[in-house]
């Protein structure tokens, strides 16, 4: 009897591990799906800028020229500023209040996961025939790529920072998604301008 016991509570760990064993991977991707979507932004300004006096900006080509991604990810970002800040009642302007340039970087995160442990191997065990767990030599290697977008504007008068957005967050080598991920990055920056807004 108490064999049986002990028969029927190793049997219940084992099925608890299974249950957990399932919904780990899972939980793994949900996490990868909800970090990867997101675009962790931060802000800086002047705190003596009066920044109801900017209405109207221009493209600071210098600046953005000196960007290092390629010049159709440049167009992109840019029509995708221009349009949040003519939504916030901008008007782009040969002779302008702000001044905006931008520049990146981004950093390759490899991840590799050693777990050699596994489940799904068919086996004879102490207990009979069945599933149980199982040896893996493969590593697991993931690359990913953090990208970070600065947009800093510029008084045009005074060629002074007054505020700068930084957005950072994974970017995806799929083009189709590209587009929708710039304009993503730019839309969150963006909700932190004027300062005081979007906080």
């Amino acid at each position: 009897m108490k064999k049986l016991k002990q028969v029927r509570e190793l049997i219940f760990k084992i099925s608890n591990v299974k249950n957990l064993l399932k919904t780990l991977p899972l939980l793994a991707i949900l996490m990868v799906i909800t970090s990867c979507s997101s675009v962790r932004v931060a802000t800086d300004f002047d705190k003596n800028a009066d920044f109801n006096n900017y209405k109207t900006f221009a493209f600071f080509k210098t600046g953005i020229d000196k960007a290092e991604i390629s010049d159709l990810d440049k167009r992109r970002i840019l029509r995708a500023i221009e349009t949040e800040l003519l939504a916030k009642g901008f008007t782009k302007s040969e002779n302008p209040d702000l001044l905006i340039s931008l520049f990146t970087k981004s950093t390759q995160r490899v991840d590799v996961y050693n777990n050699y442990w596994g489940y799904g191997a068919w086996g004879w065990g102490g207990y009979g025939p069945g599933w149980g767990w199982g040896w893996n030599q493969q590593p697991n290697v993931s690359t990913t790529t953090e990208g970070t977008l600065f947009i800093d504007l510029i008084d045009a008068n005074k060629k002074e920072l007054v505020w700068q957005g930084m957005g950072t967050g994974y970017l995806s080598r799929n083009m189709e998604k590209k587009e929708e991920r710039i304009k993503e990055f730019v839309a969150k920056i963006m909700e932190k301008y004027p300062p005081g807004m979007g906080q």
